[in-house]
């Protein structure tokens, strides 16, 4: 069984807590979205109050094992000092002895930040040795990081064979609850909504949904390779030919389970890639030559819409067209707004991290959805049945 948090004992242990402060920062190094940090709080909060020592690790884009100072968690922990009201100090390193020195001299309810994991190679390599210097600086193990969840590591499983003692967080408990308690009993109907660029990346997942799902709604790049099975004009539009036999598969296997899988109607075409492009609403699968599809038209979201707002569970990933440019925002705002309304309405609606938590928040409706995931690939690999290796190392008996 997996343990909370609030099975360990805690008062005067030091508790190793992987987190997962990955982080979007402008060029100046300043953080632009703390949502991760502010997650995390319950947990450390907990740990503390506890009279337990938190000791903190996390990884920061991807440096690659080398020591690069724009990959440095400086301003996390300073972050994170101001979310907490007290000093948060920043190891020079997550293992050494500096590291260890400093988890040395912390006192019951103090926080330690350490450096960023990923300036060591031995960190996404799940180094037996790197895992053990990790485990030193801990009496137990808490995971709060669903969002690497899914990446057999060293701070995620790695050191569980060298602590004893372990537990998932209240972040990775909440996760584990929403997804899971979505797949195993949805009430329905349970509408899936697909999106994003590439359907490389959704294959598996859409496949598992169709055992699953009432309806999957497909938007985003991922379309055009299925209008290409369906021998359709895609234009200059992002088609992935490589998987076109993919895609006309998906369509037969839906057709065979009885799964409504419904592609766009209409698509707003563009000249260019660009926000100042010439654009045109057309049908879908009838692009003219050299334009290119970049959002879902507005017949299409309104027959998303009636379907989101009837379901009574919602899974969302990936965005409908180019998001980012406003012209190309309205197919996203308009699931994010069905969404919003299909809570009200007393839906379950979750948002599978990435891009498409990025969007709600961009448009202001994060608090008006059931939960917002801080996974984004993990979320996905969940979607798809698969088994989360950093989940099944806390799995004890």
């Amino acid at each position: 069984m997996i343990h909370p948090l609030t099975d360990l004992t805690l008062r005067g242990r030091r508790a190793l807590i992987r987190v997962d402060f990955n982080v979007p920062q402008n060029d100046a190094g300043e953080i632009t979205d703390d949502k991760r940090i502010v997650e995390s709080l319950p947990t450390i909060k907990a740990v503390i109050e506890a009279g337990g020592r938190a000791v903190l690790m996390s990884h920061l884009g991807r440096p690659k094992g080398e020591r690069k100072e724009k990959y440095s968690l400086k301003p996390v922990a300073e972050r994170l000092s101001t979310l907490l009201g007290c000093e948060v100090p920043l190891a020079p390193d997550c293992v050494g002895e500096e590291a260890g020195q400093m988890v040395a001299e912390m006192s019951d309810g103090d926080v330690l930040l350490l450096e960023n994991l990923r300036f060591h190679s031995e960190e996404e390599a799940n180094d037996p040795e790197f895992a053990r210097a990790l485990a030193e600086l801990g009496d137990v193990y808490i995971n709060d990081a669903f969002g690497t969840a899914h990446r057999a590591h060293a701070s995620t499983e790695g050191v569980t064979h060298f602590i004893s003692e372990t537990a998932a967080g209240h972040l990775l408990l909440k996760e584990l609850q929403f997804l899971g308690d979505t797949l195993r009993e949805p009430r329905r109907p349970f509408v899936a909504i697909m999106g994003g660029s590439k359907i490389s990346g959704k294959i598996d997942v859409i496949n598992a949904l169709l055992d699953r799902c009432d309806t999957v709604l497909v938007g985003g790049g991922m379309i055009f390779t299925f209008f290409r099975a369906q021998g359709l004009r895609t234009g200059a539009s992002l088609v992935e030919e490589d998987k076109v036999d993919m895609a006309r598969e998906l369509l037969s296997e839906a057709e065979r389970k009885g799964v409504r899988l419904l592609l766009p109607l209409d698509v707003v075409a563009a000249s260019r890639f660009a926000a100042d492009a010439e654009t045109a609403v057309v049908p879908a699968g009838d692009i003219p030559e050299g334009w290119m599809g970049l959002d879902i038209g507005p017949e299409t979201r309104k027959a998303f819409a009636a379907i989101i707002t009837d379901a009574r569970t919602v899974v969302w990933n990936g965005p409908m067209g180019v998001f980012e440019m406003e012209p190309f925002a309205a197919g996203t705002r308009a699931v994010a707004e069905a969404l919003a309304e299909a809570t009200d309405n007393g839906a379950t609606t979750i948002v599978g991290g990435g891009d498409s938590a990025a969007a709600i928040a961009e448009f202001g409706m994060e608090s008006r959805v059931s939960h917002v995931s801080t996974g984004g690939g993990a979320s996905l690999e969940f979607l798809e049945g698969r088994e989360l290796p950093g989940v099944k190392a806390l799995d004890r008996e």
